[in-house]
């Protein structure tokens, strides 16, 4: 396929800028991607804030990697996908065949690529060349904004409560109410937990109402921990998830768990320490790291998903479209920490 494609790019400072890029032709095992839905990451925000000093004399590259897409055309060596198919795109390119990437662990890798990098380019773009293997057919029960949300953040949140093993019997505390949070809430609540939604920022404590939260408390308005453990008979939370990357909010959560309980860390953010071994030895707390959903729970994920119909809450967490063109707004937007999802729509 031969012409041009407006592509988005980071500047610095909160800065983007549309250019126009040839549309790319796939390799060997590989497939061009017509692009249908790009979300706005959290992960996208930080490069988005770093100064212009880092982007200065470098080439600029496409950002992101929350895609949803349509094929297009497919290279030589592809037998699985086919032009036409409808597609997700699993954001970390690997090798294929290392000991990570055969347990399906893209993301460990000693060879990854994430998508949106400078040796990587991302979705913010009409179209996008990926490996085959990270093709993943989307079920026609599932929409192109499901598959944005598949490709990180519903994968995210899906790997890191199955560490949790959470079910109907227990309280989780989600700290931080962006979409990463947003999509703990409505995941955890399909499984059956009772849940506490914990943000800085009214609007966003609203909208984890509305997608499941059974009580949604603002730090800033109470005591985090003791209204956790005042609505939990005193013990306190049975599992918690930290999706904010705050260093306050990191602390809280030792705190507002019940001896035994068990957290998940997902967000990034905080640059020092924030809990010490001290704080939850006593407790025998069981604490965890998540980091991108392996690649081999894509079925599962898709299962749950249809299942527990949670298409609708998707549609409900997304709060703004843009073109690709009007990606400086939709930046803006996403930076505010105000609003839900963000999405790019081709439709």
């Amino acid at each position: 396929m031969q012409g041009m494609m407006n592509g988005l790019v980071f500047r610095g400072d909160r800065t983007v800028e549309i250019l126009q890029f040839p549309i790319p032709a796939p390799g060997p095992g590989q497939v061009l991607i017509q692009m249908k839905t790009a979300a706005i990451c959290g992960s996208d925000l930080h490069t988005y804030r770093r100064p212009k000093a880092e982007f200065t004399d470098r080439a600029p590259w496409i950002t992101g990697h929350e895609p949803a897409g349509i094929v297009a055309e497919v290279g030589p060596e592809c037998h699985r996908i086919h032009v036409g198919d409808r597609v997700t795109i699993y954001h970390y390119l690997a090798c294929g065949h290392c000991r990570y990437c055969l347990n399906g662990m893209y993301q460990w890798c000693l060879e990854r690529r994430g998508l949106g990098q400078p040796n990587a380019a991302g979705p913010d773009a009409d179209y996008m060349v990926v490996d085959e293997r990270n093709c993943l057919s989307l079920p026609p029960e599932l929409s192109f904004d499901d598959g944005a949300m598949i490709a990180c953040i519903a994968g995210t949140a899906y790997a890191s409560l199955r560490k949790l093993q959470v079910n109907g019997e227990d309280t989780v505390v989600v700290f931080g109410q962006g979409p990463v949070g947003l999509m703990n809430v409505i995941i955890a609540k399909a499984m059956g937990a009772r849940i506490i939604g914990v943000d800085v920022m009214d609007e966003r404590l609203q909208l984890g109402g509305v997608l499941g939260a059974n009580m949604v408390l603002n730090p800033q308005q109470v005591p985090i921990v003791e209204a956790i453990r005042d609505v939990t008979g005193g013990l306190g939370a049975d599992a918690a998830c930290e999706t904010s990357g705050s260093a306050i909010a990191q602390a809280n959560l030792i705190d507002a768990l019940r001896p035994g309980g068990k957290a998940v860390f997902v967000g990034f953010g905080a640059q020092g320490p924030s809990i010490t071994v001290s704080s939850f030895i006593g407790k025998q707390l069981q604490l965890f790291g998540s980091f991108v959903m392996p690649i081999g729970y894509y079925w599962d994920l898709v299962e749950f998903i249809i299942e527990h119909q949670l298409s609708h809450k998707y549609q409900q967490m997304i709060t703004h479209r843009f073109a690709i063109t009007e990606g400086a707004e939709a930046f803006r937007v996403a930076d505010s920490a105000r609003a839900g999802k963000v999405v790019f729509s081709w439709e």
